[in-house]
């Protein structure tokens, strides 16, 4: 698949408040999937990235720290209980695989939410922290803990 097939529809997805999966699985095969609202698909180094933001108090970014990957999973319809619990209830205190089905990526050692319409499998290969003194005005009402975001970048290997 091309990079840019079902780019709009992805998109689509963050800006009509649905989201999508992101999945890690850690060094420690430790798995956890959480919802994510925001993310940005683009080419970066000459090649396509999907660049995710996970706080650092989050359960994903605990397992982010030690994985080589992650999967972004897109469902277009449905899935929308899912999507829900995995906003709101923390991989700490619950087994997500009891909310989705995970299976095998293809190429990366995150799995992939099973029952989507598309996919991103990606490798880590940059993370940086959030300057919250440089986040506009706009968007501090964001952050009333000021527990800024910090980015994950992806090499995408495989669209599907």
């Amino acid at each position: 698949m091309n990079f840019y097939d079902k780019l709009d529809q992805a998109m689509a997805s963050f800006s009509q408040h649905k989201g999508g999966f992101l999945t890690v699985k850690d060094a420690q095969s430790r798995v956890n999937t959480m919802t994510i609202s925001w993310g940005f698909a683009g080419v970066m180094w000459g090649v396509p990235h999907f660049i995710t933001l996970v706080r650092p108090v989050r359960y994903t970014w605990e397992l982010l720290k030690t994985a080589d990957s992650f999967t972004v999973s897109f469902p277009f319809e449905g899935m929308d209980e899912a999507l829900r619990i995995c906003s709101v209830e923390s991989g700490r205190d619950i087994d997500k695989s009891k909310v989705v089905t995970f299976q095998d990526a293809k190429s990366v050692a995150s799995p992939v939410v099973a029952g989507c319409d598309f996919y991103y499998e990606c490798k880590i290969n940059y993370v940086d922290a959030m300057h919250g003194d440089k986040v506009p005005e706009a968007y501090q009402k964001h952050y009333p803990e000021k527990d800024w975001h910090d980015f994950i970048f992806g090499e995408i290997v495989e669209i599907y």
